[in-house]
């Protein structure tokens, strides 16, 4: 818990310092208000966005993906504030019986921040952190010998962290009202206490792709 409070007051204050740069930067460029894009220009002013993306990670030991989403007001076209969730799965692994294949499922999500550096350039970076609470289960599927088909799938037990996933993105304004980033994140949680993992099986990196629709 100390270490997951002490890099929350540090991502905090990084954001207020990021944010007061992007305004600085914005007031540099008041004369020329236009949002630049793969295809052409933009003079939206501030607006919001949806999102969907998909990523890989490692959880447990074993290959993961994750599907995410967020919503999310762009003040300034230079800081997003909103909501996000993410959801994982890893692969299957043997269970402690011949007929069983177990493997961990969840999700988190929480408050999004996100400063956005030159969002006036078709390619630029910008740097979401995610802080909210989550919950991880284990579950056990029934195995038919000799086939890849799985069968009665249950939960055996869940546990619920809290979480904070700063990252870096790649961000291409590819159309006025669409933007693609390549992002890569790191999570950091309180200590998942049962018998299945050890208590920081969720931390680690994820590379990802995120889709954005919106005024940018």
């Amino acid at each position: 818990m100390k270490k997951l409070i002490l890099f929350s007051i540090t991502t905090l204050l990084s954001t207020v310092g990021f944010s007061q740069f992007a305004d600085r930067d914005h007031g540099k460029q008041k004369s020329d208000n236009e949002i630049r894009t793969i295809m052409g220009r933009n003079q939206n002013s501030t607006g919001g966005y949806g999102s969907f993306g998909g990523g890989y990670t490692i959880i447990d030991g074993k290959d993961a993906v994750t599907l995410s989403g967020r919503g999310a007001w762009i003040a300034g076209h230079s800081m997003a504030f909103g909501f996000a969730g993410t959801g994982f799965v890893n692969s299957f692994s043997p269970g402690n019986q011949p007929d069983r294949v177990v493997n961990f499922t969840g999700g988190y999500g929480g408050f999004l921040f996100e400063p956005i550096l030159l969002p006036r350039f078709p390619i630029h970076l910008s740097f979401p952190v995610i802080a909210g609470i989550g919950g991880i289960a284990y579950t056990s599927s029934f195995q038919p010998a000799n086939t890849w088909e799985y069968y009665d799938t249950w939960v055996e037990d869940t546990e619920t962290y809290l979480i904070a996933e700063p990252g870096v993105e790649l961000e291409l304004n590819v159309l006025k009202f669409f933007r693609m980033a390549f992002g890569l994140s790191y999570r950091f949680t309180t200590d998942i206490n049962w018998i299945y993992s050890g208590p920081d099986v969720l931390e680690g990196w994820k590379a990802g792709m995120t889709f954005k629709f919106g005024k940018f």
